[in-house]
């Protein structure tokens, strides 16, 4: 009988953990939910290192000791680790790579949040990062900052396959479009081969319903309380529409048909966080030909115990989806401030989680040391 999670990738769907660690890798754990739960793709954030380095696992224990040895600065120990870890992750993966001719097989890579206002500092990052891969599944994740978008045009323009992350609205997210079909115009230019240039933009949901939901409750009517836990779904199938609309134009098919791959998108964030919701919401929900559903480990399980898997359920919800938001505007919510303030949080999020990560690596240094 197929699975669930079978289903998805029969819909179109790559399913993709968004955890990492080196105990998955070594203990075959990876390998094995690619085998049992089909997922063919794996993302990161500082988060999931320095929960998997702060673990107690004896993983890290043998580098740490040795970059500890070296006098190693915690940044350095950070990059030695997690790009060891991604290429590791990446030869696992390498078959799923090879069977879907690089369109899956993928596991990213950040660069520092520390960045994210910084252009010229994120481009030579993700540089390094993908010369110090050096493995073709790598994805380069670029935050969906003003800042960030040049540096996604350079990077996709020297070759180089991007994530773009934390994106909320739909008005930044035509732009993250745009940034991407200007960096495979600058590769088309140079020479480069477009077949071997993928990328994702990473459409982020339970968040959106998180603080669109916490304004419904504040209005406190019957009306608005209907509205409650259908933001984040409306808003990606938005995005979806977008998608369909900016790579029909004449210049995305233009570079199409030169070998250009489309930009797919991804939902992020698709963890319920509310128990009133179904723990599956944001993967039934968001069924359509083309995209990535990346899932913590919890929301993958439960997706192949329960997950009901009805077909397409994007692009046909397109007149609903924007009913929500008209609905939303009437009541006062300002969907645009809504973007707006979580883009601020998560960028804030990270660069926190990134520091843990720096503390993290620095308290394990200084204990090799002792």
């Amino acid at each position: 009988m197929s699975t669930p999670t079978a289903r998805l990738v029969d819909e179109g769907v790559s399913i993709w953990l968004d955890d990492l660690s080196r105990s998955r890798i070594i203990t075959g754990n990876l390998a094995d939910l690619i085998v049992t739960r089909n997922v063919s793709g794996v993302t990161t954030n500082p988060t999931i290192f320095a929960g998997a380095i702060g673990s107690g696992s004896d993983a890290y224990a043998g580098q740490i000791h040795e970059l500890a040895g070296h006098a190693a600065s915690a940044d350095e120990a950070i990059f030695a680790i997690t790009t060891d870890d991604v290429r590791a992750a990446a030869d696992v993966l390498r078959p799923v790579y090879d069977a879907t001719e690089g369109l899956d097989g993928r596991v990213s890579i950040e660069v520092s949040p520390d960045l994210a206002h910084d252009t010229d500092e994120t481009i030579a990052q993700a540089k390094e990062l993908w010369a110090t891969v050096d493995r073709p599944g790598t994805l380069i994740k670029i935050p969906a900052t003003k800042a960030g978008l040049p540096a996604i045009t350079e990077v996709i323009g020297s070759g180089i396959s991007v994530n773009v992350t934390l994106i909320f609205s739909l008005e930044r997210y035509a732009e993250v479009i745009d940034a991407y079909l200007a960096g495979i115009e600058q590769a088309r230019s140079a020479g480069r081969d477009l077949s071997q240039i993928h990328s994702v933009a990473s459409f982020f949901v339970s968040r959106v319903d998180t603080e669109v939901d916490r304004r419904i409750a504040a209005i406190g009517t019957e009306d608005a309380a209907a509205l409650k836990g259908l933001a984040g779904i409306a808003n990606a199938r938005l995005a979806y529409e977008l998608f369909e609309k900016q790579f029909a134009t004449d210049r995305a098919k233009a570079l199409t048909d030169a070998g250009a791959h489309v930009q797919r998108p991804l939902w992020a964030s698709t963890g319920v966080k509310d128990p009133a919701l179904p723990d599956t919401l944001y993967v039934t929900e968001l069924v359509a030909p083309g995209t990535v559903n990346t899932m913590p480990e919890k929301t993958l399980e439960a997706t192949f115990d329960h997950g009901v898997i009805a077909g397409d359920t994007v692009t046909g919800a397109y007149a609903g989806a924007h009913e929500v938001f008209d609905r939303l505007a009437a009541l006062g919510v300002d969907i645009t401030d809504v973007t707006q303030v979580l883009e601020d949080e998560g960028v804030e999020k990270f660069i926190a989680s990134w520091h843990e990560l720096q503390e993290t690596v620095a308290s394990a240094l200084k204990a090799a040391q002792q």
